[in-house]
Parts: C-alpha cells; structure tokens; sequence
C-alpha cells in the first residue's frame, strides 16, 4: 500500500495547490529518530549551537518572500500579517543564541564541602542537560513563529536537543520550505543536518510520541487533539513530559467604574482584539464580564460599531471555518442568548465577526450555557452581563485555565474592585494584563505564554527565554574530582559561565 499523499491547499477556494510530501511510515518515524538520537553530541557545544540559531533567522529572512508567499496561499493570514510573523520567528531565534551566548539558563549551582554543617554537606555541583530528541508538533494559525521554524523548535535546539517536527496538514508546502532553510543553517555552521527533520501526517505523529528514543514533546493545537497525544506520552512505558498549549478562553472583567469611565474605548479595543487574524489567536478574548445597565450599553454599541466594520475573512482552512459556524450557531440557539452582532458565514469561504450577549446569571451554574465557557475558535465572543460583584466571582469559579486573563479598571481615581478581581484572574491565568488586550505576545525574557490547564498541560512558557528550561534535566555531581567534572562545573570557571557558588552569585 503506497504512503498516503500531502498536498498543499488553497483556503481561499478550498481547492488543493500541489502535492508537497507523502505520509512517513512508521519506519521512516523511526528512522528520523534514530538519525537525531545520533546527533546528540553534535549538539554539545554551545558555541556552534548560538551560530546555528543566528544563521537560521538569518537564512530565513533572505528566503522571505518566498515563505510569505507559500504561507499566504496555504492560510490566507496575508502579507503583512506574515512579515510580522517571520521577524518575530527570526528573532526569537536570535534571542535563543544569546541565552546560550550566557550561559545562565544552565543554572549552575556549588555548594562546597562543609563539615560545620548538621549533617554534613559534601561538594554538590549542579547543573542541567538536555532531555534529548524532542518531538515538536507545529500550530495551524502561526504557521512560522509556532511551527517548524518557530519558538518550541528554536528552545529545544538552543538545549542541545535535536528537533523532530511534525508537520501541521493545514501548511505543508511552508514547512517544508521552512526546515530546507534550518537544515541549511546547520550545514553551513558545520553541524549535521539531521538535527533537524521534518514528517508528515497524523500517524506520524502518534508514532513520534511514542518513540523510546524521543525524550519530550511540545504541542499546539486544540484540547482535544493535544490531550490524546498528552495521554499516549504518559502511556509509555518511560513516560515523557510534554509541553502542550491546548485551548484557552481568556476572561476579560471589565469593572463598573471601568465602564463607566471609557466604555466606547473598551468596547472598540475588544472589538479590534477579538476579530484580529479573524479570531484565530490563541490569546484571543473570547469572554468577557461586562455590567449591566447605560454603561454596559454604552460599551456593547462600541462593540458592535466596530465588529459591524470588520468584513468577512478567510479562516486557515475548511475544517476550521465548518467548526465556527457549527460553535455560533449551537451558542446563539441557547436560551437568553441575544446576537447584536451575529457572526456566521461571509460567504462561500469566508466567515463575518460577530458577538453574543447572555446575562452572567446564566453562567454561574452548570447548565445548557456551559459551551458558552469553550473556546470557540474565530471571530466570535461572548459578553456577560452581571449585576453585582457575586455574579462575577460566580462565573469566575466555574472557568477553567487559561492563557491569559484581563481586568479594565478605572484609569483615574479609585476602582474599588481592582485589588480582588486581579486576584482572582490570577488563579486562572499565566498572563494577566491591566487596561490592555491579550492578542500579541512579546517575545521577552519576562514572558510567560502557558497556564493551568486545557491552556497548557505543564506549568512551563513557550515564548521567551525560560522556554529553554522545558528541554533540561537537572544534575548533581557530588565529591567529584575537578578533572572529571565538566568544564562548566570545574572551580576555576573557565568559560567565565554565572553561577552561585555557597548560596551567592559568583
């Protein structure tokens, strides 16, 4: 039986382009593992890895228009959109070399021989290594700062972990020219090309996970594609972590004063965020507590003002535009359910932004309203209107984690509900944003891009500099000779690397 074929589609006509690759088998799987397996070492030294990563974005950006180009035609997110998406891609690539340029996130720690102590302490050195193979599984609406090129890829090789990718269906052609520029890279700053591969295809992805030889994963996609593949890692005989972004609702209170101050502000600013890439953000607010009464009015008419303008778009591919008009149309069918803005079908391939209002009260029980707490992926979000404090704790207790969460409060003089509320959000979020929108995520060493569960399936960040530390395992040299330690860990420090050394920074 031939391998089954991957073509490359049009989401603007819904017709296939060309035919990009073939499904791997599960002995192409396994022979891509054991090709990185065997390449650990090539990775080992730091220098080269910095040079790799910097050679990556730099390969990259000169193959540019080439892969904006494939990646418009296979998701229709559009030039400028995309040219956004490379220069973050590249420089999250650069901002990886650079932690590995320092050196801090090996998290060196020496606790010398002390014998004052009760009981005694023996030389401890202390220091993390890479997992091994990890298994990367690419996004459908960032198809380069999430997928082959992008954030989990980057991290992990900036461990010293070889990277096998599997392709997300949704933007094959783009992949494949995207690991072309990687394995380039690697070629030219002298490491084999194998530390990076790409495969095709839903098996595929199922065997990598579950591989003896691939040591972590890390995924982003929906909950429930994100949580078979979280269960098949635990189901292993050597369970495996992984690092999955699942879904994410990503609350937004706005406070009475808050409303009362710039209602027309707040509601044009949730208008512009949540029909942004046309509501395919992972980030995007998809509910949000709004009061009751003029100064609610006031903000859900700025709402409707500016969805009403936004137009009709194209969503990354058919199955996905079929699953938002089925999610609008199961939600606006519930009882109390009014649609001031109804979202649904633009046309033929596109689908129109639209909003839903239901009174808070609906949301604080379990109840056929429950699916208006899911994420529903596009153009579309949910305002709840409350009329007290205790409908807006009410609704918060029922949420699940989540990426991010928003609180609007008064700009000028005093919100009395601020200082609770934050606390609140903060106990369902990784990210929690005052007076702005969740849609963008720096890419900085204080990001935190996770959450408590479906957001994510491990306490851990994709975006920013810790997201290196997904890929390490710490260990402890005890007693050990100086000439049997890595250089990394000897007394004399001699790649000038930070460390603490008796509790201090040194």
């Amino acid at each position: 039986m031939s391998a089954a074929p991957v073509w490359s589609v049009d989401p603007r006509s819904g017709n296939p382009r060309e035919q990009v690759a073939v499904e791997a088998t599960a002995e192409e799987v396994d022979r891509v593992v054991r090709a990185a397996h065997s390449l650990r070492d090539a990775l080992a030294d730091r220098t080269a890895r910095a040079a790799f990563l910097r050679a990556a974005a730099e390969l990259l950006e000169k193959s540019g228009a080439h892969i904006i180009e494939a990646a418009d035609a296979e998701t229709a997110l559009g030039p400028a959109r995309l040219t956004g998406e490379l220069a973050r891609t590249a420089a999250q690539l650069r901002a990886f070399a650079e932690v590995v340029d320092e050196g801090a996130y090996l998290d060196i720690r020496i606790d010398h021989e002390d014998g004052s102590r009760t009981p005694p302490w023996p030389d401890l050195r202390r220091w993390k290594i890479p997992l091994g193979v990890v298994a990367v599984y690419a996004a459908s609406n960032f198809p380069l700062a999430f997928s082959v090129p992008g954030g989990d890829t980057a991290s992990a090789l900036a461990a010293g972990c070889p990277v096998v990718v599997k392709a997300h269906p949704g933007h094959p052609a783009t992949s494949e020219l995207c690991v072309s520029v990687l394995r380039r890279a690697a070629a030219r700053t002298g490491l084999p090309e194998d530390v990076v591969t790409l495969v095709h295809g839903f098996d595929a992805g199922v065997e990598l996970v579950r591989h003896p030889l691939v040591s972590a994963a890390g995924f982003t996609g929906s909950v429930r594609g994100g949580r078979a593949l979280f269960d098949a890692a635990a189901a292993r005989p050597a369970p495996i972590p992984f690092h999955g972004e699942l879904g994410s609702l990503n609350p937004v209170v706005v406070t009475e004063a808050a409303a009362a101050e710039r209602a027309p502000e707040i509601g044009a600013g949730l208008g512009a965020s949540m029909t942004l890439g046309v509501g395919q953000f992972c980030t995007k607010p998809g509910l949000v507590l709004a009061p009751t009464g003029d100064t609610g009015d006031r903000l859900v008419k700025a709402l409707t003002e500016t969805v009403s303008s936004a137009g009709s778009g194209v969503m990354l591919d058919h199955r996905m535009r079929d699953a938002f008009l089925a999610g609008v149309r199961e939600r606006a069918a519930l009882p109390d359910v009014e649609t001031p803005v109804t979202p649904g079908a633009g046309g033929e391939h596109t689908v129109s932004a639209g909003f839903l209002t239901v009174p808070a009260a609906a949301l604080t029980a379990e109840g056929p309203h429950d699916a208006l707490l899911e994420e529903c992926f596009g153009p579309v979000t949910v305002i709840a209107r409350y009329g007290s404090e205790d409908e807006v704790a009410a609704v918060l207790a029922r949420l699940p984690g989540n990426l991010t969460a928003t609180l609007q409060t008064a700009t000028e003089g005093d919100d009395p509900e601020a200082a609770g509320l934050l606390a609140a959000l903060t106990a369902l979020a990784g990210r929690i944003l005052v007076n702005g929108w969740p849609t963008g995520v720096a890419v900085a060493p204080a990001q935190h891009h996770g959450g408590p569960y479906p957001a994510t399936t491990s306490p851990s960040t994709s975006v920013g500099a810790t997201a290196i530390e997904r890929w390490l395992r710490p260990v402890t040299y005890q007693n050990t000779p100086d000439p049997l330690l890595p250089p990394e860990l000897r007394e004399t420090n001699p790649l000038d690397l930070p460390r603490r050394v008796d509790g201090g920074r040194a």
